[in-house]
């Protein structure tokens, strides 16, 4: 099993900046990949970006392309920790963001929710000004 849990959240104005935080533990020592995604109410989980076991590989979905960053940290070769630096931020980007684990694929950056077997609780992310 692995638990995620994510914070850094909160309320931001538009054109603003946030860092989320995505912290891995228990079966963290075998290599696997992570990604965020987001949903608002009514809509299905939308793919936001992933990274690949080593920080190798990275995807982002097009609406945050430029304006996102995901990274891993790396102690003594177990990146256990996710990050999303979320710059220039927009309304659209209003949503509760979830952490989630693939290990089945570590070697991969997937975007599909299917592919990701571990998810946190997530964290509100509101855009307004």
């Amino acid at each position: 099993q692995v638990q995620l849990v994510e914070s850094g959240g909160e309320l931001v104005q538009p054109g603003g900046s946030l860092r989320l935080s995505c912290a891995a533990s228990g079966r963290t020592s075998s290599p696997y990949a992570m990604a965020w995604f987001r949903q608002v109410p009514g809509k299905e989980r939308e793919f936001v970006a992933a990274i690949n076991w080593n920080g190798g590989v990275t995807t982002y979905a097009d609406s945050v392309n430029g304006r996102f960053t995901v990274s891993r940290d790396n102690v003594n070769h177990v990146k256990n920790t996710l990050f999303l630096q979320m710059n220039n931020l927009k309304l659209e980007d209003t949503a509760v963001y979830y952490c989630a684990v693939d290990r089945d694929r570590p070697w991969l950056a997937g975007r599909s929710a299917s592919s990701y077997g571990y998810w946190g609780q997530g964290t509100q992310v509101t855009v307004s000004s």
